[in-house]
């Protein structure tokens, strides 16, 4: 035996790699080397038993240590030395060779979960404040009612499959390794149908409409999900249904806008209003209220409304309603009112005039 590489060397990693830098490097060589992907190349066979070898030894913490220790002279007689094949670095590296190759172990006959559906409703903003209930229809694959989701005909049965005798797999040896491959014939099912259902034709799912109803609950905003546990499409063999995730849009308001659980509201009023002060009416998500306005409001100025704005998500508590002030001038008035408002001017000017002079004075 010629002496053997060491590992980090062999993965192209440092002796302080960690465990996701090992596992990166070896994904990468095992890509790279792997039988099926270099047939008949005995020096990528014998690159991929040795990348295989130093990765089993480093993905353990145990034989991680006593390598760093002794070497490779401290795993022999361990029960840690050596390749132990195929088999055993299926078994270890299953979810390596899934990612790249698109297989992996798989139990015959399990079943499949049903995938999920995604659906797109749009709600209006009162909707979506208050909640409600909405039926929608949704397309998707379920389980045959005729064959029961078997694939077979009633009265009929799968068979074993012929070529890979009911295992699911296909075995070729390639030099010392032995290679295992999902059954093309059966799918890895281990069984074929030799009398398909005539409703599903062998597949044992029918893509059906179903209507669903959604409770909406109140306070959902844009970009909010619900998820329907079971109402995704069915599961394959006995396997368990898909979810339904319903994906929320909600639709904008004429006066309201949002601000997580506040609603903000822009009411104009006068200019006469804003000086002398007012009461007056404003709109609320469910009707009306009195909003009382000081004298002398500044456009801009805000007034909050506590707890009227949208439920929180959590059951508990309201946002409130942030009322902005935009006070509106006239763009054309009545000559009584340019009179008065000349002699407001007048009256203005005089208090300025009397105000700057003191300033200029010093007084």
């Amino acid at each position: 035996m010629g002496t053997k590489r060491d590992y980090y060397e062999v993965l192209g990693v440092g002796r302080e790699a960690n465990d996701s830098e090992i596992k990166a490097k070896y994904r990468k060589l095992a890509l790279k080397y792997h039988p099926d992907r270099n047939p008949n190349d005995q020096e990528a066979e014998n690159n991929f038993k040795e990348a295989s070898e130093a990765y089993e030894v480093l993905r353990d913490p145990k034989k991680r240590q006593i390598y760093d220790q002794y070497g490779h002279e401290g795993l022999e007689g361990t029960g840690f030395s050596g390749f132990s094949g195929f088999d055993d670095i299926f078994s270890s590296f299953g979810d390596i060779f899934e990612d790249f190759f698109g297989f992996g172990r798989r139990s015959k006959g399990g079943g499949q979960r049903g995938s999920d559906l995604r659906y797109d409703l749009n709600l209006s903003f009162m909707d979506a404040a208050f909640g409600t209930s909405k039926e929608v229809e949704i397309a998707k694959m379920d389980s045959c009612k005729k064959c029961q989701g078997s694939g077979s005909e009633p009265g009929t049965s799968p068979q074993t499959c012929h070529a890979c005798h009911g295992t699911g797999q296909m075995s070729r040896s390639q030099g010392f390794f032995t290679v295992r491959t999902t059954c093309p014939h059966c799918r890895g099912e281990g069984k074929t149908i030799s009398h398909p259902c005539s409703e599903c034709r062998g597949n044992g799912q029918i893509r059906i409409k179903k209507k669903v109803s959604v409770k909406i609950p109140a306070g959902v905003d844009n970009g909010s999900r619900l998820r329907l546990t079971g109402e995704g499409e069915g599961g394959v063999k006995g396997g368990p249904n898909g979810d339904l995730y319903i994906f929320i849009h909600v639709n904008p308001h004429e006066i309201f806008e949002r601000n997580n659980t506040d609603i903000i509201c822009k009411v104009p009023i006068s200019f006469v209003q804003a000086i002398l002060g007012d009461e007056i009416e404003v709109p609320t998500l469910k009707s009306k209220t009195m909003l009382k306005i000081p004298k002398g409001t500044q456009p801009g100025d805000i007034f909050r409304l506590k707890n009227e704005g949208i439920p929180s998500l959590q059951g508990y508590g309201r946002g409130d309603m942030i009322v902005h002030i935009q006070v509106k001038l006239p763009t054309s008035v009545s000559s009584k009112q340019e009179q008065l408002l000349r002699e407001y001017a007048q009256l203005e000017d005089s208090k300025i005039t009397t105000r700057l002079k003191k300033i200029l004075k010093g007084g």
